[in-house]
Formats: C-alpha cells, sequence, structure tokens
C-alpha cells in the first residue's frame, strides 16, 4: 500500500505550522511596538475597585495579591477580596495585605452563598455589593503586575468607543520544577500566539480572566455578575456582554503574568484540560483549526509515515527551529525570561496530546470539584456535588 500521500498531507500541514509560527512571531514585535495610550497630564483619575475572588492557600498567594496593592496611581484605589468559605485559608494572606498596606482600603468578603454553577461567578455575584467606585478590574489571584498597570489600564478604558480591556499575559513559573516550566511555555508558545494571530485576522474577540476592566455603570446595565454565573467560560462571556454595550474589549500592548504552580503531570493536565475545553466551547470551528498550528507533532507524524524519507526529519527539524524562533520572539518583544528551550519538543507533543484528547473528553476538574460541560458552555456540576447555601460574614 502507498503511504506517500498521508506523509505529504501531515508535512504539508506542518509546513503550513511553521509559516503560522513565523506570522505569529512577526505579529508580538509589531504589538510590542505600538504605542500605547497615557492618560494626559492633569486629567483627574477615576477611582478604581480591584475585584480579587480567592480559593484557598495557592502558592505565592501574598506576592501576587502583593503586586497589586503597590500601585502606583493618583486615583482612589480599593481592593476586594471575596472568599465562600468562613475557614478559608486565603482569609489570612488577606489580614497580613492590610497590615502591610494599612494607606489601602482592603475590604473582604465571606460569603457562603452558591448562585451557579460558576462557583467563581458565584463570589463575584457576592462581592458586587462592595465595589465603591467608577472603575471595577478583576483579575484572578495567580497574576503579578507591574506599578503602573491601573495607570495603563484605565488610560486603555479612556479611549473612545472603549468598553473594556483584558490583558495577554505570560507564564511565571512559581518553581524550577519541570510541569511548572512547561505551563509557562504554553502560555508563551500557544496562548499567546493563538491571540495575536486570532485578533489580527478578525477570528477572535477574546476576554480574559488575567484582567477585566470596566466601568460600573456597564456592569449594572449588562445584568451584574449573575448573568454569566452558568458559563465555563466566564471571562468570554462577560466580554460578549461588554460589547453590547457598544464599545470594543480593548487589548493593550503589555502582558502581565500568570504564575504557574503545577508540580505533577496529573496537575498539568487538569487545568489545560479545562482550557482547552473552554476554547473548545467558545469558538469550536477556531479550536479545530488550530489543529494546524501544532507543527512539530504533524511533522514528525509525517516523518514516521513509510517512505517518507529525509524530508519528514528535515521538516520536523525546520518546525522545531520555527518554535523556538517564535519563543525568542516573545520573549523579546514583552522582555520576558528565557524559557528552557530543550523543553519545547516535550511541550508540543504533551500539547497534541491534550488537544486531541478534548474532541473525546467533556469532563473538568476546577478548584477541586468536577463539571461536565454541554454543548452551550454552561458548567453541570456531576452527581453527589453538594450546593453550598448560606448567609453573608464579615
Amino acid at each position: 500500500m502507498d503511504w506517500t500521500w498521508i506523509s505529504t498531507l501531515f508535512l504539508g500541514l506542518a509546513t503550513a505550522g511553521c509559516l503560522y509560527a513565523l506570522t505569529a512571531a512577526w505579529l508580538a514585535g509589531r504589538l510590542a511596538r505600538r504605542l500605547a495610550p497615557r492618560l494626559p497630564a492633569g486629567t483627574p483619575h477615576p477611582s478604581v475597585t480591584v475585584l480579587k475572588p480567592l480559593c484557598g492557600l495557592e502558592p505565592n498567594l501574598f506576592e501576587n495579591l502583593s503586586t497589586v496593592c503597590t500601585q502606583a496611581y493618583a486615583g482612589p484605589v480599593q481592593v476586594v477580596f471575596g472568599v465562600q468559605n468562613a475557614a478559608d485559608p486565603a482569609i489570612a494572606v488577606v489580614q497580613r495585605l492590610r497590615a502591610a498596606h494599612p494607606d489601602l482600603r482592603i475590604d473582604l468578603v465571606v460569603d457562603a452563598r452558591q448562585h451557579g454553577s460558576n462557583r467563581k461567578v458565584s463570589n463575584l455575584v457576592n462581592m458586587a455589593g462592595a465595589i465603591a467606585h467608577d472603575v471595577v478590574v478583576l483579575a484572578d489571584s495567580d497574576m503579578v503586575v507591574a506599578p503602573d498597570y491601573l495607570d495603563r489600564l484605565v488610560a486603555e478604558l479612556a479611549r473612545p468607543g472603549v468598553a473594556g480591556v483584558t490583558c495577554l499575559y505570560h507564564g511565571v513559573p512559581a518553581h524550577r520544577g519541570v510541569w511548572a516550566q512547561l505551563s509557562g511555555l504554553a502560555i508563551d508558545t500557544q496562548f499567546l500566539p493563538n491571540v495575536l494571530v486570532g485578533t489580527a485576522l478578525g477570528l477572535a474577540e477574546p476576554c480574559f480572566g488575567s484582567t477585566i476592566a470596566f466601568r460600573t455603570a456597564d456592569l449594572a446595565r449588562i445584568g451584574g455578575f449573575e448573568r454569566i454565573r452558568d458559563d465555563l467560560a466566564d471571562d468570554y462571556a462577560l466580554g460578549a456582554a461588554l460589547r453590547e454595550t457598544g464599545g470594543v474589549v480593548a487589548i493593550p500592548n503589555f502582558t502581565i503574568g500568570h504564575t504557574c504552580v503545577d508540580v505533577s503531570l496529573a496537575e498539568l493536565w487538569r487545568h489545560e484540560t479545562r482550557w482547552n475545553r473552554t476554547i473548545r466551547n467558545v469558538d469550536p470551528a477556531g479550536y479545530a483549526g488550530s489543529f494546524v498550528t501544532h507543527a512539530f507533532p504533524l511533522a514528525l507524524i509525517g516523518a514516521l509515515v513509510p517512505g517518507a524519507g529525509v524530508l519528514g526529519l528535515a521538516v520536523a527539524a525546520f518546525a522545531l527551529a520555527c518554535r523556538i524562533a517564535l519563543c525568542l520572539r516573545v520573549e523579546r518583544a514583552f522582555g520576558l525570561v528565557p524559557h528552557a528551550y530543550w523543553l519545547l519538543p516535550v511541550r508540543d507533543l504533551l500539547s497534541f496530546a491534550g488537544f486531541a484528547w478534548c474532541f473525546v473528553s467533556g469532563a473538568v476538574t476546577w478548584k477541586g470539584h468536577d463539571y461536565r460541560v454541554v454543548a452551550d458552555g454552561t458548567l453541570i456540576p456531576e452527581p453527589g456535588l453538594a450546593q453550598e447555601t448560606g448567609a453573608p460574614t464579615t
């Protein structure tokens, strides 16, 4: 049997993936060179409330949250932390932050009420009553930001026609372990390039949990956080709701850090499965089309087909070289710490396996709870998962 056509097909797809990687590298440089908006000198800075939903004692939690408590911002700032369990160890971290930053308004909401299947959004619904300012910045607890973070977000939000602002992010391994490094590589060499290409071609309208900034009045206009209480892709759903107000969700020309804490293959697999399932539910056609971006695994498949010859190995080597070039360009464009490049082949093979697995599995694990994801992206708790109810505490 002649297998040549199979080898030709996979090597052709891998070559297309190489061109994709080089295009993404060019787009990374273009975004980084774009001039960032700034508030004019003397312009009053609007007051800002930062929402940080918490759940458990994550690695580096105090250090991560401290970065938002040390902002060089000229306007009033309030930081609201929220938990759903009065015994949550994250409360002690909030108390440490209060002691370390006595001049900053830090509020804590402890409220066990559950408003839907998405526990993070239920936390946000409970926290919303504490919002005191004109602009809301919602950000995940594992983000690391620079001192000018709020200033740059508010300047972007002040541009005409902008209803919200979201941020690209890069990986920051919390330790030197291989799994945390692989997690960071996935963000920097797959997530970032895919967003850059998708937005440049008009194929994606993303909104990320890393940061979503918007006006408090617009939160009321879209019906509050209750609107997205059952969505797995709550950040994407919030962005779509903000666009309905008549503006765009802008992406500034900088990245913030996402702390990568994985300590095992199982942990890495679980959270990447949730990410993949989220992307597939938000954009099933785009997720399927991302098949071509896995250039190195596709080239290896083509090279292993009988009769592929030296050409297959050459394409695989070229694919790996393009992946390294992309990684280097992203690092330079956004000022990132260099990666361990020898991990790239492992990263690419693992990513391809995760990509394929999400076509046969609809289960995700999130913050220790198991869910099934239905076709419209709604989270369905697995049987036996109790729904928490209760009254708020302070």
